[in-house]
């Protein structure tokens, strides 16, 4: 698998904070790149895409009114739209904060006097967190009618930008989309709609607890009940979280059978847009499974317990030689030819 770079650029005269700022984006796993100038960083952001650019407002030494790093924050606007800048600087008004945020574009705004390093680390995951910006012209190409959609997907996303990707990509395979922004919104849609896919975070606002009388138990996500749902109603589900912690990703494997989990930090489109379309196989099996009469998917459920001939038989009441007719049926339905390929299909299916 090929591994994602994502690289960052410091814009700041000042070696010693070049070199505090690296540290601190290395640790972030990002790739940096740094420079002094605000030619040079017009050269880097020409020649290749950044995930994050830092910028001081001041690129002259000593000049108070020097304010070529808002020049450099509407370069990286024009020539490298999917990077999101932050302003550091310890010269600047709150007029000019006010313009680096509003005007340029600025993600967020920090002074060096006050700067910690702490606070500086979760300001980056933050933003490695949040959605990579959509360009209109992108936007237009990958819009999809709704209507035309064979199939519908189910979006559970508090955060609007992530709700507009997983939107667009999900319309550009042809999904007719019913984006949802809290738990409650997207439990009463699975209750009234019937979805082929699912695609949620796991980190919603707010928590469930339930056991509140005990005060020491520990809140549940409110993700967890939806993926439990979709697991229960055969739901192929794409986990995409900003939560990267090993043992909870495992555990909501093991316990919900998700299809698929997808950090936010290193979000790829086109990995995206291919696990979509593994889901398709996997619901191709369902549908064969659905084409089943009533005593064919108790054979069949039976036999994916690993039960022999005579056992199923006595299981149903019904003879051995009834079972084999059930199974030549089964296996010409499923486009099988041996009892370990059914097998397969029954897990495929959620029997």
């Amino acid at each position: 698998m090929t591994n994602i770079i994502l690289r960052a650029l410091v814009v700041d005269d000042d070696a010693s904070w070049q070199q505090i700022l690296s540290e601190l984006l290395t640790d972030c796993g990002l790739t940096v790149e740094t420079t002094a100038t605000l030619e040079n960083a017009i050269i880097s952001l020409r020649a290749q895409p950044h995930r994050l650019a830092v910028i001081d407002l001041s690129l002259a030494p000593n000049d108070h009114n020097n304010t070529d790093g808002l020049r450099a924050l509407e370069a990286v606007h024009q020539l490298d739209p999917n990077c999101q800048a932050i302003l550091l600087t310890g010269f600047a008004t709150v007029e000019v904060a006010v313009a680096a945020l509003t005007d340029y574009g600025a993600v967020t705004f920090l002074r060096k006097e006050s700067f910690q390093r702490q606070r500086f680390r979760e300001t980056i995951h933050h933003i490695l967190a949040s959605p990579p910006r959509l360009t209109a012209a992108s936007a237009r190409k990958n819009q999809v009618s709704a209507t035309k959609a064979l199939k519908r997907a189910l979006v559970v996303e508090d955060d609007a930008g992530w709700r507009s990707i997983l939107e667009e990509l999900l319309g550009e395979a042809e999904f007719a989309v019913r984006a949802c922004a809290s738990f409650g919104e997207a439990l009463a849609a699975l209750r009234r709609e019937k979805f082929s896919l699912a695609v949620i975070d796991l980190s919603l606002q707010g928590k469930l607890n339930s056991h509140p009388e005990k005060i020491s138990a520990s809140p549940e996500p409110q993700s967890y009940p939806l993926l439990a749902s979709n697991y229960t109603a055969g739901i192929p589900t794409i986990v995409v979280s900003g939560i990267a912690n090993a043992e909870e990703i495992q555990a909501i494997y093991s316990k919900y059978s998700i299809f698929a989990y997808l950090e936010k930090q290193t979000f790829n489109r086109a990995t995206f847009r291919r696990i979509v379309e593994e889901t398709r196989g996997a619901q191709t099996s369902d549908n064969k499974i659905n084409t089943l009469t009533g005593r064919e998917s108790e054979v069949f459920n039976l036999l994916a317990q690993g039960l022999t001939n005579k056992e199923i038989a006595e299981k149903l009441v019904i003879t051995p030689n009834t079972v084999k007719r059930h199974l030549k049926a089964i296996f010409s339905k499923m486009d099988v030819h041996t009892r370990s390929a059914a097998t397969a299909k029954a897990s495929a299916g959620n029997l």
